[in-house]
């Protein structure tokens, strides 16, 4: 993944162990997934690497500088696949009710 420099990239390259979430859905047929990746991090350094993972199209979301690539040697990877459930699911008869305004 992409970032930029400060002390949540020092502290996720220092020698504490990672975990890093992705997860996904098709809206067309209603299956989503989770996968979690849990292990080392550590800056990517070296031209040849850096160009290597520069060439993953790697985009940050959120806008300002992530110049610094981030590996993560994986210890452990978990994930699940699952069938979205529809929101009625989840409906009770508080669901219409009024909400309070925003503060």
């Amino acid at each position: 993944f992409r970032t930029g420099q400060g002390t949540k990239l020092a502290g996720a390259t220092g020698d504490a162990h990672v975990a890093l979430e992705a997860d996904g859905v098709d809206a067309s047929t209603g299956l989503a997934w989770s996968v979690v990746v849990k292990g080392a991090a550590a800056a990517v350094k070296g031209t040849e690497q850096i160009l290597d993972t520069a060439a993953l199209y790697l985009f940050p979301w959120q806008a300002g500088r992530k110049d610094t690539f981030v590996r993560i040697t994986p210890g452990t990877i978990t994930g699940r696949r699952f069938k979205v459930t529809t929101p009625m699911t989840w409906w009770t008869q508080l669901s219409g009710a009024a909400k309070a305004a925003p503060e």
